[in-house]
């Protein structure tokens, strides 16, 4: 009995320091925080056409403010729905965002500690918990047709000393990772549309029109100013290319009852109309003509279609600085001219206190 009982101790001695030599040793073992290095974010994520939603949150540290921007399908058609459903015309954008963001792996855990991830920019841009207002990330969420997750990510800052990589959280996970990607969602309105405002073909200008003028208590107009521009212009090539290069920052939409006007080319001199369009600086006449408090431009082109825009109010809300309505509408050939306010007619469209300048400038 008492070989017996030597050898059981012997064989427990041999068996602890087998433990102690498999915890020692780091070829032996990987510690818990290194245990899933390597490995995909969302391996069940394998196919990009399954997204039917992305919702990317921005921070600006500067003001303090959380910038959504939700893109989804919907009724036939890809929307932003954060922006009053504006429709996103520029193909499978979010098909290609969603195949950059489903293969990304686990490529170097870098902290498992949450006091790091201000450090590293990881902190949810959501997170009302967190006092501190640095080192917010940017969010990206991928959601399929049942609004199921598909992929949930905080992008942080690029990877010290590591080209390509930059950090990256799971939102309610502590960990943090280096991961090689150059995934960027963007939670600009306009990186998700076609923004150019008229889209006419380079060269196609042949006329340009500027109106300014003021509108008195009264609702009439005061110190009326018309200039007209022509390719002979000295002025033509500057304002030729600013009206080329327009672009949107923003939209607001129309009463559904102006909307509805300006496509059927009647407009109804109605209160309601009349007070939505004081709303954004603009004014409703007598016969029924829209004057706006900063002036309206008319561009002629070649293809004999004319563009009227007119320039109202500030936009006082979302941040957007200087930025300003602009009201368009078309007219010339008839069919053109149609397919043109069809587009126009829903929206207000906002562009930055820039190109305002640039066009309106004498």
């Amino acid at each position: 009995m008492q070989e017996l009982a030597k050898t059981a101790i012997f064989a427990g001695a041999a068996l602890a320091i087998g433990i102690a030599a498999a915890v020692v040793q780091p070829e032996s073992a990987t510690p818990a925080i290194f245990s899933d290095q390597g490995t995909a974010f969302y391996p069940r994520f394998t196919d990009p056409q399954a997204a039917r939603a992305i919702e990317v949150v921005d921070y600006d540290e500067a003001t303090a403010t959380a910038t959504p921007l939700k893109v989804q399908f919907q009724r036939g058609k890809w929307l932003i729905t954060t922006h009053y459903n504006y429709p996103v015309d520029i193909g499978d954008r979010l098909v290609k965002t969603a195949a950059s963001l489903m293969d990304v792996k686990k490529d170097i855990v870098r902290s498992d500690s949450a006091q790091d991830h201000a450090q590293l920019g990881v902190v949810d841009p959501l997170d009302q918990k967190v006092a501190g207002l640095s080192g917010r990330g940017k969010r990206v969420t991928l959601r399929d047709a049942h609004n199921d997750v598909l992929a949930d990510y905080i992008l942080g800052k690029p990877a010290e000393g590591k080209p390509g990589y930059r950090y990256i959280r799971v939102p309610g996970q502590k960990r943090t990772y280096a991961v090689k990607t150059d995934a960027d969602p963007s939670a600009r309105f306009a990186d998700w549309v076609n923004a150019g405002v008229l889209r006419i073909p380079g060269g196609s200008l042949t006329k340009v029109t500027v109106n300014r003028y003021n509108i008195d208590e009264t609702g009439r107009l005061a110190n009326v100013q018309n200039q007209t521009y022509t390719p002979a212009s000295p002025q033509w090539k500057t304002l030729s290319s600013a009206l080329e290069a327009l672009r949107i920052a923003d939209v607001r939409p129309k009463s559904p009852t102006l909307a509805e006007d300006l496509r059927s080319g009647q407009l109804r001199l109605e209160i309601e109309t009349a007070v939505a369009l004081r709303q954004k600086g603009y004014f409703l006449s007598p016969n029924g003509r829209i004057y706006s408090s900063e002036g309206d431009m008319s561009a002629e082109t070649n293809s004999g279609v004319v563009y009227t825009m007119r320039f109202g109010d500030v936009v006082s809300s979302g941040g957007a600085g200087d930025n300003r309505y602009l009201f368009v509408t078309a007219s010339g050939d008839e069919k053109r001219a149609r397919d043109l306010n069809a587009r126009f007619a829903d929206w207000y469209y906002v562009i930055s206190g820039k190109d305002f300048q640039r066009l309106m400038a004498k």
